[in-house]
């Protein structure tokens, strides 16, 4: 289970590279069946990217892990790439314990690769909480989801512009998240979004309309009653937007807080892992702190 160094991520030594100046960490983790339940049978890291002891809540033998960053936050120079894998027929979920911020900088970016592949039959549900994307900071993330035969998965990730809560926009700077989801190597989703303040994106109607939390959810085994229902119970929040295509249901959010965006897609998560008579999942503990 042990990943080759580099593996994975073919921009990582370039990142290293433009990064040279900051702290670097990289943090690999596999995950597979041991008698009922899912077992953490790989972890190992570099830097200040670490996990600390798995958790086994839920009936089904879930793993779940937190994902820490000990340092606190991401400056300029800045890189962190994650190596996720699940073998065939493991169930894991991982979140952050709060928050990952990105702090202004100097001049040079802060760099992020995640990328996570699930064997066939196997679950992943990925679910850090919200980005913050302090004003000044320069940042490039991107995470591509590997999907092989029928693995199955929910994702999600948040980000907020500035800090609204604290009074602060977010006025300069520049940030690129890229999401990426593939299944036996065929691409079922590729979506890149580079923020500037003040550009089209940020105030076209088409883009954030002026919001400063965007978010998007994607999850497998989609289907047109399952979109209907989750549209009824959540018909209220006219800041979501839900579809699918084919098997993939797609939930996007732009709104003023990252906690309503946290809300909604929970409720979808959990939808989603009740479909077909599946137990209600077990929350992670560290949300409730």
């Amino acid at each position: 289970m042990c990943l080759p160094a580099g593996k994975g991520f073919g921009v990582t030594a370039v990142a290293h590279t433009e990064a040279a100046g900051g702290w670097q960490a990289r943090l690999e983790l596999g995950f597979a069946p041991v008698a009922a339940r899912t077992a953490l049978v790989h972890s190992a890291h570099r830097g200040p990217l670490r996990v600390q002891r798995p958790f086994h809540p839920e009936a089904d033998g879930s793993c779940h892990v937190y994902l820490l960053h000990p340092p606190g936050g991401v400056v300029g120079g800045d890189g962190l790439a994650l190596d996720v894998q699940l073998a065939p027929g493991a169930r894991a979920l991982l979140t952050t314990p709060s928050a990952s911020r990105f702090y202004r900088s100097a001049g040079a970016r802060a760099l992020q690769r995640q990328l996570l592949r699930v064997g066939a039959g196997a679950r992943l549900d990925w679910l850090p909480q919200e980005t913050i994307v302090f004003d000044g900071a320069r940042l490039a993330s991107t995470t591509r989801l590997e999907l092989a035969g029928d693995a199955a998965a929910c994702a999600w990730e948040i980000v907020c512009l500035g800090r609204p809560a604290a009074g602060e926009g977010w006025t300069h700077g520049e940030a690129r998240f890229g999401f990426e989801l593939w299944r036996d190597g065929r691409p079922l989703l590729l979506e890149h979004t580079p923020c500037r303040p003040g550009s089209a994106l940020a105030r076209a109607a088409w883009g954030l309309g002026g919001h400063v939390t965007f978010a998007t959810l994607v999850a497998t085994g989609a289907c047109s009653e399952r979109l209907a229902r989750l549209r009824e119970s959540l018909g209220s929040a006219d800041r979501l937007g839900l579809t699918h295509c084919d098997d993939l249901l797609v939930a996007r959010y732009r709104g003023p807080d990252a906690a309503e965006a946290r809300r909604l897609f929970t409720a979808i998560w959990r939808d989603w892992r009740t479909a077909g008579g599946g137990e209600a999942p077990a929350p992670p503990r560290v949300w409730a702190t």
